[in-house]
């Protein structure tokens, strides 16, 4: 019994290490872009996570997060256009399997992405 429950502490020693260490990247999700993705944290205002393509700082994926969550409820089918920096993005509602989750791409480079999913 008392090495059952120490092979279990250990167990959840490991899964909170992983948990708790940050950035980290993640397989991109299936209908997402091929690169891997880095997660970010959270959008203030939507409570949403927010990850990106490794190419884009978690900075920016942040700043995308929130000028987006501030316009999407105007959002239409095409989506809207959100500046940043000297960036512009469009993000729209995707369909994703089984929830539908917010895209932005850089216009400028449609390889950059910000995802935000619940």
């Amino acid at each position: 019994m008392y090495t059952t429950r120490t092979a279990v502490a250990v167990g959840l020693m490991g899964v909170a290490a992983l948990v708790f260490s940050a950035p980290a990247v993640v397989p991109a999700e299936q209908s997402a872009a091929a690169a891997p993705s880095v997660v970010c944290g959270t959008e203030r205002v939507s409570g949403l996570a927010v990850m990106a393509d490794e190419a884009v700082p978690c900075s920016t994926a942040l700043q995308v997060a929130s000028a987006y969550t501030k316009v999407w409820k105007s959002a239409g089918d095409s989506g809207v256009l959100v500046r940043v920096g000297d960036a512009t993005w469009r993000c729209q509602e995707r369909q994703g399997d089984p929830n539908p989750y917010q895209r932005c791409v850089n216009t400028a480079d449609s390889g950059q992405w910000v995802t935000l999913v619940s």
